[in-house]
């Protein structure tokens, strides 16, 4: 909260409260790019999937998180960055029109409510494993704190607590894994006793398999390119060339470091198998709370606050610039001045704050709301996006119906017991909307020249 108050002596416009006025030096853009997604999901969520499914249920996160960094920086980043705009909304303007962006925008500001939603749930569930409080406390405390200096610092507080954060997670992280290692004898000792298929990396030869294989891959690995939370972080980078750095030293850490939770949650489980929970997500917490020093107590849920609040800081950024930029602004156009536009934003950063908090309070499951959020994007934008870029025949007919068609098609086949993941069939039927409206209504379009 203090660096909130602290960095706010930077904020002068809406380019220094979304971009950090992109100014962000290496390691804080690295950092603010390993702390994206290193939330809630990776230490809870994909814990507790690993020990229900093995190393097969956690390719969305952390692999797919991984790929996705990877992917912006080798294929997004040159001509996105170089466009030099504030938001992702802009981006779908710039390429296809003011529709398709208002379209676009529209389509992206819901999936945040979960993800942040995914956050406060885990943010509560410490706050309560170490305090005693009801969970619908620990949301509400939680949220303030992380509404309190992003309402204040915007990108800037986001990316020094980044930093610091980025610090006390690995510290954290390795010093559990070290202490579980030691009570169990060494790594090897924890291998051997791994349940059967705990280090299963691929399915089973079958196309169903397969294509629920390759549907967990695209979840974040695609889903999560066409969001705002990674292009805020992206273009705050000083440079193309620090972004780009940052981007691929970000995916190592991630999956290197993303690894770790799932190695602590098997050592826990084959140490303590007395250790049983109605809530699998607590498994972690509550082993370090029986089983830790006081030293070990404080470093764990230190990296672990740490890590859930830099996640929940971008998440609550990146729908408030949307909703200020690409929906807010041009009802008003030229009327509303720099202040205005920062106090928009500030006041937009409330909304979803609220929002969220009332759908953490409706669901609780961390994996299903983070998953839930990549998969709204993924469906409607990922191909819009894509094809804006690299297809010089994509229209902006073409874009529109990729976006409805897409998202109608998830929501439709949702109601069915398909063989293929609904995410996948729902990006398909994107991928034709696009094709087929490009066919038969082309436009040229401002992406001619970026292709």
């Amino acid at each position: 909260m203090a660096v909130g108050v602290w960095s706010s002596r930077w904020i002068k416009n809406a380019k220094d409260f979304v971009l950090a006025g992109r100014q962000l030096p290496l390691f804080l853009s690295a950092s603010a790019l390993f702390a994206t997604w290193f939330g809630s999901e990776t230490i809870f969520g994909a814990s507790s999937e690993y020990l229900e499914h093995g190393l097969i249920g956690v390719i969305e996160d952390p692999f797919g998180g991984a790929l996705c960094l990877l992917l912006f920086g080798i294929f997004y980043l040159k001509p996105i960055y170089r466009m030099n705009l504030l938001t992702l909304g802009d981006v779908y303007e710039k390429i296809f029109g003011a529709k398709v962006g208002l379209n676009a925008s529209i389509f992206m500001v819901p999936a945040y409510f979960g993800y942040v939603a995914a956050q406060l749930v885990a943010l509560g569930l410490v706050l309560g494993a170490v305090s005693g409080i009801s969970l619908e406390t620990g949301i509400i405390i939680s949220s303030f704190i992380v509404l309190f200096y992003t309402f204040m610092g915007g990108m800037w507080a986001i990316s020094i607590t980044d930093f610091v954060q980025t610090i006390v997670i690995v510290v954290g992280l390795i010093w559990v894994a070290v202490m579980v290692s030691n009570e169990a004898g060494g790594l090897m000792n924890i291998v051997n006793a791994a349940p059967e298929g705990s280090f299963t990396f691929f399915p089973a030869f079958e196309p169903k398999a397969w294509l629920h294989y390759v549907g967990a891959w695209a979840i974040l690995g695609l889903g999560s390119i066409p969001s705002q939370d990674i292009y805020q972080r992206v273009m705050s980078a000083k440079n193309e060339k620090v972004a780009r750095t940052s981007l691929f030293l970000a995916a190592g850490f991630y999956l290197s470091f993303g690894l770790f939770p799932l190695f602590i949650a098997l050592g826990a489980k084959i140490l303590y198998p007395e250790l049983y929970l109605e809530n699998p997500q607590m498994l972690l917490p509550e082993m370090v709370l029986q089983h830790g020093g006081l030293a070990i107590q404080i470093i764990f849920f230190g990296a672990l606050l740490s890590a859930i609040m830099s996640t929940t800081s971008s998440g609550l950024l990146a729908p408030a610039a949307i909703i200020t930029e690409n929906i807010i602004k041009p009802v008003f156009k030229d009327r509303l001045g720099e202040k205005h536009m920062l106090w928009a934003l500030r006041l937009n950063v409330v909304l979803v704050a609220i929002i969220a908090s009332l759908f953490a309070f409706w669901k609780a499951n961390i994996y299903e709301l983070v998953a839930e959020a990549s998969m709204l994007l993924l469906v409607s934008l990922f191909v819009p996006l894509t094809a804006g870029l690299y297809w010089n025949k994509a229209s902006r007919t073409g874009a529109l119906w990729s976006i409805w068609w897409g998202m109608a098609a998830y929501l439709l086949l949702g109601f069915y017991d398909l063989h293929i993941p609904v995410h996948l069939a729902a990006l398909t039927v994107s991928a034709v909307g696009m094709v087929i409206g490009s066919t038969m209504y082309p436009t040229l379009q401002n992406h001619d020249k970026l292709s």
